[in-house]
């Protein structure tokens, strides 16, 4: 399961006529009763009055009467045009408050209690068409009424969306229909007085109302008789009038977003949804940490996430995994090949309890309803990844990519167990498995310390273990957590989770002496936690949810992270970095196809690095190839250089790579171009919102902009302009004040510098094709150029441990005393230009070979870009 994942068939609203409004006119005078639920509602009216009495109404009865003959004229009073209220699933009136409204003239607090009431209505069948339902309330529910003698289009202005109502698919509104469908109709002045009711309530909730359907039922003759005037005896004599009866059917649907409104139609404080201010707009606040697992390809990883999310012990053969994969491959093999997520909820209940909200609550069946009960809690979106080293690019994307809070390295106690390691029966398994799984263990362990990521290790499968085997994993486990000069702490209880919804009390005062020695340091990186678990049996299961619910999450990224108050004109406002892509709709998450996302959009899936986006906002895309470069096919259709070549089980791997170096294009040689497009939805982790803060992750609808061709002077019939294919490593950016003032455009990158500490990188050879990852780029590149550089604080800022100044000429032996010898690196980026943070992090992995793992990365930071 994906935090991506979409239904195909969403909640469809449909008219209850019998015909398209279209059709030739036929004479209805009856539709199907009022659905009790879904997205369709019958009213009489929406006056905030009563109605005047009328002598004769020509068409069908109100509810509750016998129907007439076609021309058989009824009597409609007061008190029965006055809707009866709904009880299913909305707000009850009581019967005084709704006998006092009938009887009583209109006071502004009746009509601000009757339009209350109808908005509450809206806004239950607008959540009809929803996929999940929110659990809020609508006690804060409350749209802005003028006063009495002012026009109520004062109070028709378009505010903020509801929370949740992002998701829905609008609600079906027929006017001047009974409950049983009967058509009784309004005269013209009454039904423009509902519609505007209608917009008013529809504006409070960020919605907008179409009238798609109108049609004449019959007619009606009521008698206006005025009072004298003061000073004259007789009356002046009474007016009749005749007019016809109208239904309207109005869709209600949310409002794609106000930015696209007129501003003296917009109103941000029409109505505050319950947590909200006034001035904010809707946005998960809840506290999120981003974990990713990782580990050997029997390390228990996806076993382990399983016994998390669902609270399923499992049964030695990988039951509580069934749950998370995607592929039937992977259900066959046992074996995860792909990245998927899921998502734990915690949060004190108040009473020193605190509780678990994943599927393992049989009233939790969606990630939205975690959300909902983690409110002012904490939520946890844990991803997991392959294992065998020949999926090494799902690792590193799992690692990297997803740029996650903490790191979760999963290793089996029978590491340690000579008995359990793998002996290779085939040629094929020798090349699967190099080394065995011992060298799998140091690989990942190497890796996850030099990435200098905040790291939990996981020793699993305590069930199967002997105490020889756990003492010897857990041995290397600190020998070379020790090495890299952290601390570890070992969390080794044997306890077992009873309650899959609660997280002990025990555990929690376990791990609180660690959290608050991690708060003291300041520092992340200081601390390793060791915790033991068994998914059979349910050992530290609970330790862990207490760790997950209490782990420190670091401060919130900015722009600045990496270069300091260095200057950088080109750095935009906010960045998003795009792992993923689907081909659905921007707006419902239905699925279409290439030639549709025109106009349709698309949605696209990451995690914004920096700043902040909101729904409306206009974006740049990129960087993409030219419509003209012969090389701007999908990544699908373009074979990646170096990619197959640098596989560990390839058995022509150095043919590949040499064929890869002779066909590798530079992409110095290809220019970079931006697309504009507006942002139509955002999801945080599957639920609908209004803006994503910096460090979220999500999935985002957008809407390329489609300039308009002017054919005029064309003869010929001319194709509408392509719409660029994103892929992975792309961003969405908002341009700076100041790029846009002077013109600057985004840069794509075609080549890097970057400086290591690793001594072994001088082993690197000149010419060669690695695979290179910054943030969620994954590319081929070769390198130009490693030179040895003496690195040292500038005295001016010595103070600032990220000023450095890199000197190639030889130094003294006191520089070089006083300074810190370090690698450059020069890459050059092949086939295609990419979107490079300054100062971003890079991994280098070199192609496998039999006598290593494929792990074996470099790690740096960019220093320099090149265009």
């Amino acid at each position: 399961m994906s935090v991506f994942t979409f239904e195909t068939e969403p909640t469809r609203v449909s008219s209850p006529w019998l015909r398209p409004a279209e059709a030739p006119e036929k004479k209805v005078t009856k539709l199907e009763a009022e659905p009790q639920e879904g997205a369709i509602e019958y009213k009489l009216h929406l006056l905030l009055r009563p109605r005047r009495p009328y002598e004769t109404i020509n068409s069908g009865k109100p509810s509750g009467s016998q129907r007439p003959g076609r021309d058989e004229p009824h009597s409609l009073t007061t008190d029965s045009s006055i809707d009866s209220l709904p009880n299913v699933g909305r707000l009850a009136i009581s019967s005084s408050q709704t006998e006092g409204s009938r009887l009583n003239t209109t006071t502004s607090e009746s009509r601000k209690l009757r339009l209350y009431h109808l908005t509450t209505q809206l806004l239950w069948r607008l959540q009809q068409s929803m996929r999940y339902n929110p659990l809020g309330t609508t006690d804060s529910l409350i749209p802005k009424l003028p006063d009495d003698g002012v026009d109520l289009a004062a109070a028709a202005r378009l505010g903020n969306l509801w929370q949740g109502l992002e998701e829905s698919k609008g609600a079906l509104y027929e006017i001047g229909v009974s409950d049983d469908g009967t058509l009784v109709g309004l005269p013209n002045d009454e039904m423009e007085e509902s519609l505007l009711t209608l917009q008013v309530m529809a504006a409070s909730l960020g919605c907008v109302v179409e009238v798609t359907r109108r049609q004449c039922v019959g007619e009606c003759r009521w008698t206006e008789r005025s009072r004298p005037k003061r000073g004259v005896d007789t009356a002046q004599e009474p007016a009749v009038h005749q007019e016809k009866l109208f239904v309207v059917e109005a869709f209600v649907k949310p409002s794609p977003g106000i930015e696209d409104q007129p501003a003296d139609t917009v109103d941000q404080t029409t109505s505050v949804s319950p947590g909200q201010t006034a001035d904010v707009e809707a946005r998960s606040t809840t506290e999120q940490l981003r974990v990713t697992l990782t580990g050997p390809t029997d390390g228990g990883k996806s076993t382990l996430l399983g016994t998390l999310c669902t609270g399923i012990f499992d049964n030695g053969s990988g039951r509580s995994r069934t749950f998370l994969l995607r592929h039937r491959h992977e259900l066959t093999s046992g074996m995860t090949t792909s990245v998927s997520q899921m998502l734990v909820g915690y949060k004190n209940n108040g009473h020193d309890e605190n509780l678990i909200y994943s599927f393992s609550d049989r009233n939790i069946d969606s990630w939205e309803g975690i959300h909902d009960l983690s409110r002012d809690g904490r939520l946890v979106f844990v991803s997991d990844s392959a294992g065998h080293l020949r999926f090494r690019r799902t690792i590193l994307r799992g690692l990297v990519g997803w740029a996650p809070h903490w790191t979760i390295l999963c290793l089996a106690a029978t590491d340690g167990d000579a008995k359990g390691k793998p002996t290779p029966t085939s040629p094929q398994d020798e090349a699967d498995s190099p080394l065995g799984e011992v060298n799998q263990t140091k690989a990942y362990l190497d890796l996850c310390l030099n990435l200098r990521m905040p790291l939990v290790i996981v020793i699993t499968k305590l069930d199967v273990a002997t105490t020889a085997s756990l003492r010897a994993t857990l041995t290397k486990v600190l020998a070379a957590i020790k090495t890299a000069g952290r601390v570890p702490k070992l969390l080794i209880k044997q306890r077992i989770q009873s309650d899959p919804t609660r997280v002990p009390a025990v555990d929690e005062d376990d791990i609180q002496p660690l959290i608050s020695d991690m708060k003291a340091s300041g520092n992340l990186l200081d601390f390793v936690p060791i915790v033991s678990t068994s998914a059979v049996k349910g050992e530290g299961i609970g330790l862990l949810h207490a760790l997950l619910q209490n782990l420190p999450i670091p401060p919130t990224p900015t722009a600045r992270d990496y270069i300091g108050l260095a200057l950088n004109p080109e750095q935009p406002d906010s960045v998003f970095h795009i792992e993923d892509k689907f081909s659905l709709s921007a707006l419902y998450g239905n699925a279409v196809k290439d030639d549709e996302e025109a106009e349709h959009g698309t949605v696209v899936a990451g995690y914004l690095r920096f700043g902040r986006l909101a729904v409306g906002d206009r974006v740049l895309v990129g960087p993409f190839p030219p419509e003209d470069d012969s090389s701007s096919m999908t990544p699908e259709d373009r074979a990646s250089p170096g990619g197959e070549g640098l596989s560990v089980s390839h058995h022509s791997s150095s043919e590949l790579s040499r064929l890869a170096m002779r066909n590798a294009v530079p992409a110095s040689a290809i220019r970079g171009e931006w697309y504009d497009a507006q942002i139509a939805t955002i999801r945080n982790l599957r639920l609908p919102v209004r803006v994503l803060e910096p460090g979220q992750a999500g999935t985002i609808g957008i809407v390329f902009d489609t300039p308009k061709e002017d054919l005029s002077d064309s003869i010929f019939e001319r194709l509408p302009r392509p719409l660029p294919k994103i892929r992975k490593g792309m961003v969405l950016a908002v341009p700076s004040k100041h790029m846009v003032e002077t013109g600057l455009s985004l840069q794509a990158a075609s080549g890097v510098t970057a400086v290591f500490e690793d001594p072994s990188t001088d082993d690197l050879i000149v010419g060669s094709i690695v695979k290179v990852y910054i943030a969620s780029v994954r590319a081929s590149a070769r390198i130009l150029r490693v030179s040895p550089t003496w690195t040292y604080p500038d005295k001016a800022d010595e103070d600032d441990d990220d000023v450095f100044v890199i000197s190639d000429e030889k130094e003294s032996v006191t520089r070089q005393d006083n300074g810190k010898l370090v690698y450059e690196v020069q890459l050059e980026l092949l086939s295609q230009r990419e979107w490079v943070e300054m100062g971003s992090q890079v991994v280098i992995l070199e192609g496998g070979s039999r006598d290593k793992s494929g792990l074996e990365g470099f790690v740096g930071r960019v220093v320099e870009i090149a265009e």
